[in-house]
């Protein structure tokens, strides 16, 4: 019948033929689709039904899948300054650049992890404080809170460039600081490069205790075990300063950053045996806050984010990077970390770690 008829018949009529060509014509058309052409009929009422789905691949193909799926930034550590006032012998991140990216591209970079699964943010250097005197820092804890609502965000620092002003404007927005001390004896914290001049990192470091306690933040304690510290006792003053984790490290090498050629640090004098490592541990076993870090554990269990915004995969003892999350997006960057997902939660990588979930005594 040629369409031109169906303007002489009756609409109802009209209407029936016109439905039983489109129901032809659309099985043709589905017919068709194998060949794979490279258009489209959209007619009106059309709705292709989709061909049930294949039986589900077998096991072996589906864990491939699963492996091959990228990791979730859960806890992100982004070292977005080299830079630092301390000369730490054993430093595993070195001023090697000056490079910082400008205030609102590292929120930018912020938002995309957020977006991507990142529930906790850790800043760290380098020095965070140094930054525009920590005002750098400072608006990034409050973006994280205030806009992105992440549960947790901590910084990690050598302390001594804190003011009270700043748990004043920003403390209601951090949950953890983390103070780095590996001596309670300052001769030895000058021998490892955390001395500056006639400062005291001790004093320091109760000072800092009680802002934290009057302002409401969790306060942490991180201590890299090396040569100059594995048989000190620090049982005593741990529990005197009474922090919610006392993360104790072995003392890691990373090939140009604290060995090797393009390296500037020479940290070789600095290593302990896992045996020095354990029996500190031992020594220190009664400390119920006390979390170790062999280097086994250390190596690939941390998503570490650079000044570029690039992950550093640690796997062949060096730091490689990945390209920045801000040029192909988190899941792109992030097959290429290195992370060990599996050793990140066997090592107490996620914990109560919102200071609204802590019961603390301020």
């Amino acid at each position: 019948m040629q369409l031109g008829v169906l303007g002489r018949l009756p609409l109802a009529v009209a209407r029936v033929v016109l439905a039983a060509l489109r129901g032809r014509l659309g099985a043709l058309c589905w017919s068709l689709s194998p060949l794979s052409l490279p258009f489209s009929l959209p007619l009106p009422g059309w709705r292709r039904v989709s061909a049930p789905s294949p039986a589900a691949p077998p096991g072996p193909r589906r864990q491939r899948q699963r492996d091959d799926a990228p990791p979730t930034p859960t806890s992100v550590n982004y070292h977005f300054t080299r830079q630092c006032n301390y000369k730490c012998g054993f430093c595993f991140h070195t001023a090697k650049t000056s490079f910082v990216l400008p205030l609102e591209e590292a929120k930018r970079g912020l938002a995309m992890l957020k977006e991507a699964g990142m529930e906790k943010i850790n800043f760290s250097g380098g020095e965070p404080f140094l930054q525009d005197r920590g005002e750098f820092v400072g608006k990034l804890v409050q973006f994280c809170k205030q806009e992105l609502k992440l549960p947790s965000v901590s910084i990690v620092s050598n302390g001594s460039l804190i003011r009270e002003r700043w748990f004043k404007k920003y403390g209601e927005y951090l949950d953890i600081l983390a103070i780095s001390c590996d001596s309670f004896d300052e001769n030895v914290n000058v021998l490892i490069g955390r001395g500056q001049g006639k400062k005291n990192h001790v004093e320091n470091l109760h000072k800092l205790r009680q802002w934290c306690r009057e302002y409401g933040v969790a306060f942490k304690i991180n201590s890299v075990i090396n040569r100059f510290n594995v048989e000190e006792d620090m049982n005593e003053q741990i529990k005197a300063l009474n922090p919610v984790r006392w993360k104790v490290f072995q003392c890691l090498l990373i090939e140009g950053e604290n060995t090797g050629e393009d390296a500037l640090r020479e940290a070789e004098k600095f290593v302990i045996s896992d045996e020095d490592f354990e029996q500190f541990l031992d020594r220190h076993k009664d400390v119920s806050c006390l979390v170790p870090e062999s280097n086994q554990k250390m190596r690939d269990s941390y998503l570490i984010l650079d000044e570029y915004m690039r992950f550093l995969n640690c796997r062949n003892g060096r730091k490689e990077p990945s390209k920045s999350i801000l040029d192909v997006g988190v899941e792109a960057a992030i097959k290429f970390s290195g992370f060990d997902e599996k050793m990140f939660l066997n090592r107490g990588g996620k914990y109560v770690w919102s200071k609204a979930d802590m019961k603390l005594d301020w």
